[in-house]
C-alpha cells in the first residue's frame, strides 16, 4: 500500500514542526526518515498513523484519507520508540493488539507464535512484559507490530535504547523480519548506518522539511545543500571555485587537481593503520593513512587531495 502526503503542515504552540508539500512512499518499499533529533520525523509518522491532526494538508494510505483518532481501524502497524506494555505477559500484549484489529482467535495464536519466534522472543512469551530486558522489550515491541501484518508498518527508532550487542543483532535481523511480515515500511532513525542498512529509500529530514528523497543511491550522490551533505557523512570544503562535498574516505594524502592542506590535531593508532584527525581551513575532517605510512606530528600541515567530490 502506498503512502502519500500532500501540502502537509503541522504547527504546535505556534511553531512550525513540519512542512512537507509532497512526499510518496511507494508500495513495498522500506523508507528511512533520516535526520537529527527535532527534525519532524516522529511527527510525520504520527500523522501517517492518525495520532495527530495536521494543521493543513492530507495523508492518504492507498488513496484513502487517514482517519484521525481512529488508530484501530487504520491499515497500520506502529511500534513506538519506547515500548509500552499493559500488565500481563508478552503473549497477552500481542494478543490484545490482534484482537483490537478483530483477527480471529485461531489466527491470533498462529501469528503470535510466528512473530515471537522470528523476532527472537518466543522464550519470553509467558513472562511479564514489564520485566523484559531492553533488547527483549524492543524485540517484543517489534513482534507486536509485525504480527499485525499491516499494509503499512511504522517503526519509530526501532534500535533505540538497547545495548550494543543487542543492537548489532537486531540490525542484522530486521531486514529479514520486514521482508517476512511487512509490506510498505517507514522507519525513523537519526543514525546514518541504520538508515542505509535497513532501508532502500531515504527521506532526509532537517528543520521539519524533507530536504531530499529517493533511493539511497539518488540521495547519497546528489546532496542538495551543505546540511544534508554533512548529515550524509560528507566533509564540506570551500575551494576557489565554490563549495564541494567530499564523501567519507574521499580524501587521500598527496597533491592533485583539487588539493587542500590538512592541519594535524590528533593521530589515532587503529591497530592496522593510522587515522589522522584535523582541520582544513577550519573544517573538521579525518584521513585514513595507508598501512605503513609514517606517523605525522601534531600541527603538521599535510597536503591532501579529494579523490572524489560533489559540487554544492
Amino acid at each position: 500500500m502506498d503512502v502519500a502526503v500532500d501540502q502537509l503542515l503541522f504547527i504546535r504552540d505556534g511553531r512550525r514542526v513540519l512542512d512537507v508539500p509532497g512526499l510518496t512512499f511507494p508500495t513495498g518499499s522500506t523508507t528511512a526518515l533520516f535526520g537529527p533529533n527535532g527534525s519532524g520525523k516522529t511527527t510525520l509518522i504520527r500523522l501517517i498513523a492518525g495520532l495527530e491532526r495536521p494543521t493543513r494538508g492530507t495523508v492518504t494510505l492507498g488513496g484513502v484519507a487517514v482517519k484521525v483518532g481512529r488508530v484501530g481501524v487504520q491499515p497500520v502497524g506502529l511500534a513506538f520508540q519506547e515500548p509500552v506494555f499493559l500488565r500481563g505477559s508478552v503473549r497477552r500484549n500481542l494478543d490484545l493488539a490482534l484482537r483490537l484489529r478483530r483477527v480471529p482467535a485461531a489466527d491470533r495464536v498462529a501469528r503470535i507464535e510466528e512473530a515471537a519466534r522470528e523476532c527472537g522472543v518466543a522464550h519470553v512469551l509467558d513472562r511479564s512484559a514489564r520485566q523484559l530486558s531492553g533488547g527483549e522489550a524492543q524485540r517484543a515491541n517489534l513482534a507486536r507490530a509485525l504480527a499485525l501484518r499491516a499494509p503499512v508498518t511504522l517503526l519509530d527508532e526501532p534500535l533505540a535504547g538497547i545495548d550494543r550487542i543487542a543492537r548489532t543483532q537486531l540490525l542484522h535481523d530486521l531486514p529479514r523480519l520486514l521482508a517476512t511480515f511487512a509490506a510498505t515500511t517507514i522507519l525513523v532513525t537519526h543514525d546514518r548506518e541504520e538508515a542505509f542498512r535497513l532501508a532502500d529509500r531515504l527521506v532526509v529530514m532537517i528543520g521539519g522539511m524533507a530536504r531530499t528523497a529517493g533511493t539511497k543511491a539518488e540521495v547519497y550522490s546528489r546532496p542538495p545543500d551543505r546540511e544534508t551533505a554533512e548529515l550524509l557523512g560528507y566533509t564540506v570544503l570551500r575551494t576557489g571555485g565554490g563549495t564541494v562535498a567530499v564523501p567519507p574516505g574521499g580524501l587521500k594524502p598527496g597533491g592533485g587537481e583539487l588539493s587542500f592542506t590538512l592541519v594535524v590535531e590528533r593521530v589515532v593508532d587503529m591497530g592496522n593503520h593510522l587515522h589522522v584527525l584535523g582541520t582544513i581551513a577550519g573544517a573538521r575532517t579525518d584521513l585514513r593513512l595507508p598501512t605503513g605510512a609514517a606517523r605525522p606530528t601534531l600541527g603538521q600541515e599535510m597536503p591532501v587531495v579529494a579523490a572524489s567530490h560533489v559540487p554544492l
